[in-house]
């Protein structure tokens, strides 16, 4: 009699592996999924990258549209652990948004605070959309970002 074997644990890693290896196998986009699970494409794509939790029913459309093992649900829906490998990005595209805050960040923070008070955007009831808009020197990009304000307390 054979041993039988249980299948192999999957952590977020290994989840954010066969998400991808879906898309392009199944020639998927990201609006395309995002529009399926009733979600943006911003937070979808993170929640697949391992940045957010997922509610049960948004993993488990996932998992159908994506054609992933059942197993997969679980793991989607787990607390994130947000750490990044490297302190500024080389990857050109990430490395901009860098140098955005790098050279806007203090003038956004200023104009923050004179508008709100003392205090933050929050980047946990949060919502961001990116779209193309058309201009005769070539087309923008537009990141539009809102966030709830959080002002600091004081005791």
């Amino acid at each position: 009699m054979k041993d039988q074997l249980s299948p192999p644990t999957l952590d977020k890693e290994d989840v954010t592996a066969l998400i991808i290896a879906a898309i392009k196998e199944l020639n998927q986009t990201w609006e395309g999924i995002a529009a399926a699970i009733g979600m943006s494409p911003v937070w979808t794509h993170s929640a697949c990258m391992g940045m957010n939790a997922m509610p049960t029913e948004k993993a488990q459309a996932l998992v159908s549209v994506l054609q992933l093992p059942t197993q997969a649900v679980s793991v989607l829906e787990e607390s994130p652990t947000k750490v990044w490998s490297q302190t500024v990005p080389t990857d050109p595209c990430i490395y901009r948004l860098y140098e955005i805050v790098g050279v806007y960040g203090p003038t956004i923070k200023a104009l923050i605070h004179e508008e709100f008070g003392d205090g933050i955007m929050s980047a946990i009831d949060f919502d961001m959309q990116i779209t193309r808009v058309p201009h005769e020197k070539g087309d923008r990009v537009k990141i539009e970002m809102s966030g709830k304000y959080l002002g600091y307390n004081a005791w």
